[in-house]
């Protein structure tokens, strides 16, 4: 099967917000952490979606990073953007801000790199996905970067020898 036409970075760019409300919080009142990873998977789902045009599949987290606490009460934006798409698979990053209600005090809280899986709608395989054109000088270097997270997940997973890894062996030869 060949690949769907390329698509741009902004052309599937997803933004969410969330209310956080008493019963998405911890005994501290602060978002519990799984909350988090649950709207962080939703909105960079839909961004997945969006760019594969199909049913799509969460592969992997990396490295979510929280940086601060969210208050209940607290309103959050998520931005997911496509970073890379390989053959059947793409990276999403997303971002997560929260602020007070009025907007006020705003801060990005957290970040991660999500992996989906593009599904055939009839048989459920994997099928192929549309390139990405990077045009930024930001989505150049996140596109770019993807090789090697791809590479280091892959390891990490046993599905790829270190030896094998060419991109991650040239970040550490520089």
């Amino acid at each position: 099967m060949s690949r769907p036409d390329a698509k741009r970075v902004a052309d599937s760019f997803t933004t969410m917000s969330e209310l956080v409300m008493p019963n998405d919080t911890n005994p501290q009142d602060n978002l519990m952490g799984g909350n988090m990873l649950r709207w962080m998977d939703i909105c960079c789902a839909i961004c997945a979606g969006k760019h594969c045009a199909r049913p799509v599949v969460t592969a992997s987290v990396d490295n979510v990073a929280f940086q601060s606490a969210i208050r209940n009460g607290e309103v959050i934006t998520l931005e997911a953007s496509v970073t890379r798409a390989f053959t059947t698979s793409i990276e999403v990053y997303v971002e997560v801000f929260a602020a007070t209600m009025q907007g006020t005090h705003p801060r990005r809280t957290h970040h991660a790199y999500f992996t989906f899986v593009a599904l055939d709608k009839d048989n459920g395989s994997p099928t192929p996905v549309p390139e990405l054109l990077p045009l930024t000088e930001i989505e150049e270097q996140r596109h770019a970067a993807a090789l090697r997270r791809r590479e280091l997940r892959l390891v990490l997973a046993g599905r790829m020898k270190p030896a094998d890894a060419r991109h991650l062996q040239e970040l550490f030869s520089a």
